[in-house]
C-alpha cells in the first residue's frame, strides 16, 4: 500500500493583494451615499434608502466573490518531505537520533 504525502498550508495573501478591492468597494459606497443623499433631498426620501440598500446588497456578492478567489489563488499546498532519522543537537553538543 503506498504511503500518503504530507502537506503543510501555505498562504501567501498580502493586505496589497487585496488593497485595490477595498478602495474600489469604498468608492462604490460613497457613490451610493452621494446618490442618496442627492436623493433625500427630493419628495420621496424612500427611494433613497432603497437605492443604497440595492447598491449595497448588489456589491457585497461581488466583494465577497473577489476576496474568496484571491484567498484561493494565494493557498499553496507544499508537500512535507520526511527524512528516516532527524538529528537534534544537545545544548552540550551531543547530537541524539530520533528513530521512528
Amino acid at each position: 500500500m503506498e504511503k500518503f504525502n504530507k502537506y503543510s498550508f501555505r498562504c501567501t495573501l498580502t493586505f496589497g493583494d487585496i488593497y485595490a478591492q477595498i478602495v474600489i468597494w469604498l468608492i462604490v459606497i460613497m457613490i451610493s451615499l452621494a446618490a442618496a443623499m442627492a436623493l433625500m433631498g427630493t419628495t420621496r426620501p424612500a427611494y433613497a434608502l432603497a437605492s443604497v440598500g440595492v447598491i449595497l446588497v448588489l456589491s457585497l456578492p461581488f466583494l465577497l466573490f473577489a476576496f474568496v478567489t484571491t484567498l484561493l489563488n494565494h493557498i499553496e499546498l507544499v508537500p512535507v518531505q520526511e527524512t528516516a532519522t532527524a538529528s537534534v543537537t544537545m545544548p552540550k553538543g551531543q547530537p541524539v537520533q530520533a528513530t521512528s
